[in-house]
């Protein structure tokens, strides 16, 4: 092996180590950095700093759910989950990161959808086997999901959210702005943080008609 074939190896192995080490550190996985890196070059700005809880006059409107299908409800729109917080993942069942987040989100949805709390799960597949709607379905009974699914195969909606990586959060306050938004694992007592923090806060009276309408 002549030197420059060694010195090429060489930085192979340095590259896959940090993608690794990334990956693991930020709870994304060596893809989800991958995903990050070619998001980051082809797609505009985050719709908002990742973990930084942004006042109602900075919040930008969450985009509407892409049509896709529902499983454990009927198809829901965030106008007319208006008075209610909303927390919107995007994640995918082979996804071992995804999985990590799971007993955090289900636990908030027992804790607090008595007290105005909505959770959707968007499934952005990254597999072929994850695009099969049978599959799915399977694991959100063997994972005991009970809040709502819809399938994102065609990543529109993953796309209006501009989300660079699995899994991602993102919590929408009652009058439908995006106030909070985390990639990857942890930060599990911040974001409770801030659902508790917008469930308290007041509503519109347009949001209080809202949330009337839906899901007692």
């Amino acid at each position: 092996m002549n030197r420059q074939k060694i010195i090429f190896v060489s930085l192979l192995g340095v590259l896959v180590f940090v993608l690794v080490a990334a990956g693991y550190a930020t709870g994304r996985g060596p893809l989800g950095v991958i995903s990050a890196a070619i998001s980051r070059l082809t797609a505009g700005e985050q719709m908002i700093p990742a973990q930084t809880f942004v006042t109602e006059s900075k919040a930008p409107v969450a985009p509407e759910i892409a049509g896709g299908q529902w499983i454990n409800s009927e198809p829901l729109t965030l106008q007319a989950l208006r008075g209610h917080v909303v927390l919107i993942e995007f994640w995918t069942f082979a996804c071992y990161n995804c999985r990590n987040t799971l007993p955090a989100i289900k636990m908030w949805d027992a804790r607090y959808r008595d007290k105005g709390l909505r959770i959707i799960g968007v499934h952005t597949p990254e597999l072929d086997i994850e695009r099969n709607i049978d599959s799915l379905r399977r694991e959100i009974a063997a994972l005991e999901i009970k809040y709502a699914v819809v399938t994102d195969n065609d990543y529109a909606t993953w796309k209006a959210y501009k989300v660079e990586a699995w899994p991602t959060l993102f919590v929408v306050d009652k009058q439908g702005h995006v106030r909070w938004t985390h990639v990857g694992e942890g930060a599990y007592g911040e974001t409770e943080d801030v659902i508790k923090k917008l469930l308290a806060e007041a509503q519109t009276g347009e949001a209080v008609n809202q949330a009337r309408l839906i899901w007692p």
